[in-house]
């Protein structure tokens, strides 16, 4: 794409993401290529044993994301005045409560949060549905069940990408995609599953029906309000981001995830590693069982998506890599952190293939597939195993995608078809590290795209520019024919020795998790 110096893009989209440790923005022109990006780092902190952000942080985070795109437009010549839709995505799930006046009445609950097992199990049971720990719901009920002083004075409830887009626009409503971590959708209707609707409202008894709560739920491009002079501000201080902007229905980072790897089509699927780590499988028809590995919600156009949702990603990761970075820097070589990080999953491809007899868990917080209530990372190894650097890596790379390969091998039970699974977020960068791995973690091909790096913040912004198309194409179609044709991707068979190697490392990881779950009641 050719940008004109000093002049507007015609119709460019600004995609925003809050992610778990960075809040990202990126402009994409009218070919959906990049023309600028920013972003901003931030982190959950843990307060009274619940994991949280304060609502100053995400304003301030926003800015900070804004401004940062805006100087990039500024160096590349780009005049930010040709902003043409606008799109807020972020992590899903949670609990944000608000009362009639708009004010939030307890810390926002991030997905993070396994506090809410009464209710989970309760609603699973009476729903005939998973319904996960970290879902809006799980946390309302609980804090039912717990009698919480706050629970009457609820007037909304929402999520993050959800209270983001109100403040922006003054309208309520979330994406499907983001919706389905709220409450269980109808496919059928492309909103809230009513019989569930009122097996909840009789079953807790509560004034209010749970409906009147939740947000409207809007599919993939129908337009969800514009930019308020309010809005604009609070992104914006210094005015170059002009009130009037359309938005797109706010969404959530899987839907982001699935839309950023054009994996919105049955049997196709993608995986998302960043805190947290995610597959999401497309499918073609009902699961036959209620599974509590999987996680059953949609995609941005609402098709039903199977979910593995593992609550510990990528962040272990990154804690060695900072180690090793001050170990550089200790002998007098200052490595940017792309330098560490290249070096090290570089040297991970020359571990032995089940990673020399290590065993790594990532686990920083609990993990409801593997019924952890709380987490404790790990590195084990007997005597007899090859303490190398290039083992060390292998291990945490494979332990990034320990609890992801248990719940893979539920869908594979059920018969879950798949013919493409793509993957996108940061560990993805090094060229064909993290890629095979996980290759040979599923035991399917994966094809990572350009965009990779970008992850979310371009996936929303291609949403953002899905307003100016929805009365033309399906979803599907436009990422098919407008935004990934003859898109670069590189696609990765699995190793037959890799597949072995990780066979033998799941084999141990299975058995190792009594030292995980031990760790978190002795330390």
């Amino acid at each position: 794409m050719t940008v004109e110096a000093g002049g507007p893009v015609a119709r460019t989209s600004l995609g925003i993401e809050l992610g778990s440790t960075r809040i990202k923005a990126c402009l994409v022109g009218p070919d959906h290529e990049v023309v600028a990006t920013g972003s901003h780092d931030w982190e959950n902190r843990l307060v009274d044993g619940v994991w949280t952000y304060s609502l100053d942080a995400v304003w301030t985070g926003l800015r900070g994301a804004v401004a940062a795109v805006l100087a990039d437009c500024e160096r590349r010549g780009v005049d930010p005045a040709g902003i043409g839709a606008l799109g807020v995505s972020a992590m899903m799930h949670g609990y944000l409560a608000f009362d009639a006046a708009g004010e939030l009445l307890v810390p926002f609950r991030t997905w993070r949060n396994t506090s809410t097992g009464r209710a989970a199990a309760e609603l699973s049971e009476r729903f005939g549905f998973n319904v996960p720990l970290r879902w809006s719901i799980a946390h309302y009920r609980q804090a039912i069940l717990d009698g919480e002083p706050h629970v009457p004075a609820v007037a909304f409830l929402t999520t993050l990408a959800g209270y983001v887009h109100w403040r922006l626009t003054g309208r309520t409503v979330l994406g499907v995609g983001d919706a389905s971590g709220m409450f269980p959708i109808d496919p059928a209707t492309g909103t809230y599953d009513a019989g569930m609707l009122a097996t909840f409202d009789a079953l807790s008894g509560r004034p209010t029906p749970l409906v009147d709560l939740l947000p409207q739920v809007l599919g993939a491009g129908v337009p969800a309000g514009v930019l308020t002079d309010e809005g604009a501000a609070l992104l914006d201080p210094t005015g170059a981001l002009r009130a009037g902007v359309p938005l797109c229905p706010p969404e959530g980072d899987a839907g982001t995830g699935m839309v950023a790897t054009n994996s919105v089509a049955p049997r196709t699927g993608n995986v998302s590693a960043g805190t947290s780590i995610f597959a999401m499988v497309v499918l073609e028809r009902p699961l036959a069982s209620l599974h509590h590995e999987i996680d059953v919600v949609t995609t941005p156009a609402g098709d039903p998506v199977a979910m593995v949702h593992c609550n510990n990603g990528a962040s272990e990761v990154d804690a060695w890599a900072g180690l090793f970075g001050e170990f550089a820097r200790a002998l007098g070589h200052d490595a940017a952190p792309d330098e560490v990080f290249g070096a090290l999953f570089r040297a991970a491809l020359d571990g032995e293939p089940d990673g020399g007899g290590l065993l790594a868990y990532n686990y920083l917080a609990g993990e409801p597939i593997t019924g952890l209530e709380a987490g404790r990372p790990l590195v084990v190894r007997t005597p007899g195993s090859t303490p190398s650097l290039a083992n060390f890596m292998r291990a945490q790379l494979y332990g990034m995608f320990g609890t992801l390969s248990l719940g893979m091998e539920v869908l594979a039970r059920e018969g879950v078809a798949l013919d493409a699974m793509f993957a996108h977020g940061g560990v993805f960068r090094t060229a064909g590290v993290a890629q095979r791995f996980l290759a040979a973690a599923i035991g399917a091909p994966v094809a990572v795209g350009a965009t990779a790096g970008e992850g979310g913040a371009w996936g929303m912004a291609v949403l953002a520019a899905y307003l100016h198309a929805h009365d033309e194409l399906p979803l599907g179609e436009y990422l098919a024919a407008r935004v990934f044709a003859g898109a670069p991707t590189t696609v990765v068979e699995p190793d037959p020795a890799d597949v072995a190697g990780y066979a033998a490392f799941l084999d141990r990881y299975r058995a190792g998790m009594a030292v995980e779950r031990a760790a978190t009641e002795a330390v």
